[in-house]
């Protein structure tokens, strides 16, 4: 008896068979992207789908299949800029392996936090997850999907000896080398602006930041350190804050780009000259640094590049057999990059 066909529009798994003159079955592998389908195999089928207009219907794949193929970014982060550049790099994965992509958003420290997640993943038959912090950190969730045997990836967290499969950078030493960096411009009196204490890598930033200052015999004035959360309003509130404090800082570092844009909102509202009268430094390098006057310099976080290679991680252990697909190591850290813009440049005598 012949299998049901499942459809898009007209054309049907069946057309692009005959067509292609291979069986039903081997079109499917090519659509799940199965192993032991040759690659002019792959390419005859490719060319045949192109001709006649085909397009999967992942609903119908998933039904087939008994799975959706779909990945969950789970999220409780208040830079909407971080956010979407993790979006990019992860939805621009899904799509050449062949996944969707769905958000997530949800309360980190929801008491049911974890029967949400799962819930979450039994319902939409999620095939993985990408847990970005302060959510890769909360004990209680990593064990949970550890039990259900779920595939999933953890952003920056704070614990790396976890046996599960981590994407990272090394937040400690690019903190170290940006201040650094404001020393070597003649900056003594820098201040810092922390992110969300619960985030690992705020508290990395904050050591680096600490380490250089030792480094080059400066000493470190707990004065000159402020408590943000990476939301913009903290910025101006820290920003203010700092500002206050006499003799008064000639350059300051803030944990991502969203607080550092609120401490330059500061700065201008006091009618100070950025980088005149004040450098401002931010980190992550998401597009609102390039937005905001004048331009941030800061740290360059490869957000979307850790989004990516998390998707490929899952793929890795789900489809191995992939064509194309790039290894990663199962704890893996990228690398960063000091962007030198506007906002900063020798103090002023």
């Amino acid at each position: 008896m012949k299998n049901s066909r499942i459809t898009t529009g007209s054309i049907t798994v069946d057309d692009v068979a005959e067509d292609a003159g291979v069986s039903i079955k081997t079109v499917s592998r090519v659509l799940n992207h199965e192993p032991n389908v040759s690659e002019k195999t792959r390419q005859k089928v490719a060319e045949s789908m192109a001709r006649l207009g085909y397009q999967p219907n992942p609903s119908a794949r998933g039904l087939a299949s008994k799975r959706t193929d779909i990945i969950a970014l789970v999220y409780d982060n208040p830079s909407d800029n971080y956010v979407v550049n993790l979006q990019r790099g992860a939805l621009q994965a899904c799509g050449l392996y062949g996944y969707s992509l769905l958000l997530l958003p949800c309360n980190y420290r929801a008491p049911d936090l974890s029967a949400h997640i799962v819930q979450n993943l039994r319902q939409r038959a999620l095939t993985g997850l990408i847990l970005t912090p302060p959510v890769c950190d909360v004990a209680a969730l990593t064990q949970a999907l550890d039990e259900t045997g779920v595939d999933y990836v953890r952003l920056s967290p704070i614990d790396r000896q976890h046996h599960g499969m981590s994407v990272s950078m090394d937040d400690r030493s690019a903190a170290r080398d940006m201040t650094l960096h404001l020393i070597e411009l003649g900056h003594r009196r820098i201040g810092f602006v922390c992110g969300h204490p619960d985030h690992g890598a705020a508290h990395e930033r904050l050591a680096g930041y600490r380490e250089a200052m030792r480094q080059s015999g400066l000493p470190v004035d707990e004065n000159l350190i402020e408590q943000g959360t990476h939301a913009f309003e903290s910025g101006i509130e820290c920003g203010r804050r700092l500002l206050a404090r006499p003799p008064r800082p000639t350059a300051i570092f803030a944990g991502n780009d969203d607080m550092a844009a609120g401490v330059l909102y500061a700065a201008h509202a006091q009618g100070l000259d950025v980088p005149g009268a004040l450098s401002v430094v931010g980190y992550d390098d998401t597009p609102l640094s390039r937005q905001v006057w004048p331009s941030l310099t800061t740290v360059r976080q490869p957000i979307q590049a850790m989004a990516y290679a998390a998707i490929e991680q899952i793929v890795a252990v789900q489809r191995p057999q992939h064509p194309g697909l790039k290894r990663h190591p199962v704890s893996e850290i990228l690398e960063y990059e000091l962007v030198i813009r506007d906002s900063t440049r020798r103090p002023s005598a």
